[in-house]
């Protein structure tokens, strides 16, 4: 096999972080370099573990990689201000993903950095003679979580990064050879995520640490990817070509079953973790690092080095956790009076670091099925509430502007802290009276008669104007009586993995065929999933308690016999927006059935007729191209790294 060696692995500066000896307190130094002889070093392998936790940044949070998650998918299309970058991925005749424009570089880059140092530790690490294994399954974690990753979205990627498969590299040659998907998964992501949960405790040796529940929810998830791939249902090609058969023997039913046994195991076997008791607990800011959380990219507002970004104003660029500006639309031109004749108009909802607000950049937008279909259910179901913010409230008095009230929809007067646009759950029963152009309250929202508030339907929301995903948004303990650092990115941890996914896997493979046991059939599982969706203890948008106990009436509502286009549906409304839909829709082969049309409105305010667009999804699209810049790198002939690309990509 000819040697690999990817350009950022050598020769550019990297963060390191370094663990204070049993503190949970992450200490970060900077390393341009990894040696063998660093690895056989505690600090070495301290310091290249922490080094693992921090590299999640680089990836979660970044928005342009965010963006190749979910635009093009039936959750997800590209807002009014997007770039080349957000139109491309929408699939609809905005522009041909390239290996130059496809985001997706954002994980290649830095995963196999990644890779190498897991590499030097699992190689090294015994020469030290005082590292545990339970330190060094940790290394083998993240190497099979990036490496899954990786195939998920090239298909085969190198094992063997210059110096043979799995071995730390040291070498600047610029050659590569790709193995193929079943070996990726048999000799990296296996083999890893198997002595990963032998050797990993139940409880993290820091907050946030890999654990026994993470390894199992990832080997469950590749196991259930991988049976996927064997069974190819509607015969999508992979690169670089392969039989769809297992070098260890076994079909995609045996795999769907390990998919199961293994999700279920962790169920049964939670360590310290479970479920939260209401859909909101999960996404609300004030209970980030809950029980629930597996995996995350973890930020902090308490300082910027260990942020690794500014508090008061974001780069756009990683490490910033900047994800969830790209589907938060211009609130801040919405206009209110402070006359009743409108001859004095200010901004009535400002630019505040405020979960329900926050920086927009109007990248991205949700589809209207997604308001109308997905989340159908906004009575009994929390997820729509816990999910959007539907409700922008006036907060003027934060920005300096002294006006007891203001003059809104149908000049009626709203004092602070009341409803100054409101996105309804329903068309209303009375039409809106939706002005042309951006009519008073200059961002096109229409009124209904009593109504102080403008509104505008689930049929009306466009390009320029949609709810917000709320989940995502902005939490600050530091604002006090102001606006606070609304610019910032966010000093939230970026969520990756969640224990309730463990329903949802095993659900898919018992629907697949797997054997369950009792009380864990495909029916069982989503339901665990949808009473807790049921039950309220607040009303998000209403900013109002709501105890309200609805799983019962969610139960009754589910089918007897679950599918996957069910668990599917079921899966965006707990998922939605947090960068889960490509990789379920490629995974199960359902992008094209599920998004090649999707409906909005146009870019201008005041448009609120619907235009259903098509897209073009091809069975090549379910690989992303290898990045330009890794082609660049390798020194290799153009008939090369022609037949390195995967086919249909330029």
């Amino acid at each position: 096999m000819k040697r690999f060696r990817i350009k950022t692995l050598i020769g550019t500066a990297v963060v390191t972080l370094f663990l204070a000896g049993c503190s949970d307190i992450l200490e970060e130094e900077p390393r341009s370099t990894y040696t063998p002889e660093f690895f056989q070093t505690e600090r070495g392998v301290n310091g290249g573990l922490t080094s693992m936790y921090a590299h999640l940044r680089y990836i979660y949070g970044q928005a342009y990689y965010y963006n190749a998650t979910l635009t093009g998918t039936d959750e997800v299309t590209y807002g009014r201000d997007a770039d080349e970058n957000f139109k491309v991925m929408d699939m609809s005749d905005q522009g041909i993903i390239t290996a130059s424009n496809s985001r997706a570089d954002v994980l290649w880059g830095a995963a196999f950095s990644n890779i190498n140092t897991a590499n030097g530790i699992i190689e090294n690490a015994g020469a030290v003679g005082t590292i545990s294994q339970a330190l060094i399954a940790e290394a083998r974690f993240f190497r099979a979580f990036d490496y899954f990753q990786l195939v998920q979205t090239f298909g085969g990627v190198p094992l063997d990064l210059g110096a043979g498969e799995l071995k730390f590299n040291t070498n600047a040659g610029r050659t590569s050879v790709r193995n193929t998907v079943p070996e990726v998964y048999t000799k990296a992501i296996f083999p890893d995520l198997l002595t990963a949960i032998n050797d990993l405790p139940e409880r993290g040796r820091v907050t946030g640490g890999a654990t026994k529940t993470l390894a199992r929810l990832y080997l469950a998830k590749a196991y259930l990817t991988y049976a996927w791939w064997l069974e190819n249902p509607r015969n999508i090609p992979t690169y670089p070509e392969a039989n769809r058969t297992d070098p260890d023997g076994h079909n995609a039913q045996w795999y769907f079953q390990q998919a199961y046994d293994v999700a279920t195991a962790a169920i049964d076997n939670p360590g310290p973790f479970g479920l939260q008791p209401t859909y909101y607990d999960v996404n609300v800011g004030s209970n980030d690092r809950n029980s629930e959380m597996l995996l995350y990219a973890d930020h902090t507002e308490k300082s910027e080095f260990y942020n690794a970004g500014s508090l008061t104003f974001g780069s756009g660029g990683a490490p910033d956790n900047f994800a969830g500006w790209m589907m938060t639309w211009n609130y801040t031109n919405i206009r209110s009076a402070t006359k009743p004749d409108w001859t004095e108009v200010i901004s009535s909802v400002q630019r505040e670091a405020a979960q329900h607000y926050g920086r927009p950049w109007t990248r991205m937008a949700p589809t209207i099925g997604v308001i109308t279909n997905t989340f159908a259910d906004k009575t009994n179901d929390s997820r729509y509430d816990g999910t959007f913010t539907t409700v922008y409230r006036g907060n003027w008095p934060k920005g300096g502007i002294a006006a007891p009230v203001v003059y809104n929809a149908n000049s009626l007067q709203v004092r602070p802290g009341e409803p100054i646009l409101t996105f309804l759950d329903e068309e209303p029963a009375t039409p809106i009276a939706y002005p042309t152009g951006a009519g008073r309250s200059n961002v096109g929202a229409g009124e209904l008669p009593g109504r102080a508030d403008f509104v505008i339907s689930p049929r009306g929301i466009s390009r320029i104007v949609y709810p917000k995903l709320w989940k995502l948004g902005t939490y600050r303990t530091d604002n006090g009586t102001g606006l606070g650092q609304p610019n910032a990115g966010s000093t939230r941890p970026f969520n990756i993995a969640k224990f309730s996914e463990l329903y949802f896997i095993a659900a898919e493979a018992a629907v697949k065929g797997a054997a369950p046991q009792p009380g864990k059939t495909a029916y069982d599982l989503i339901n665990v999933i949808r009473a807790r969706a049921g039950k309220w203890r607040w009303d998000n948008n209403g900013n109002t308690a709501k105890v309200v106990d609805n799983s019962a009436a969610m139960v009754a509502a589910t089918p007897t016999t679950i599918d996957i286009n069910y668990i599917l549906a079921e899966r965006s409304r707990e998922y939605y927006g947090e960068g889960y839909r490509w990789f379920d829709l490629v995974r199960t082969q359902k992008w094209e059935e599920f998004a090649s049309t999707y409906e909005i409105a146009g870019n201008a305010y005041g448009d609120h007729n619907p235009v259903r667009v098509t897209r073009s999804i091809q069975p090549h699209h379910y690989l992303r191209p290898i990045p330009q810049g890794q082609l660049d790198a390798m020194a290799m002939s153009a008939a090369e790294k022609a037949a390195y690309q995967n086919p249909g990509y330029l």
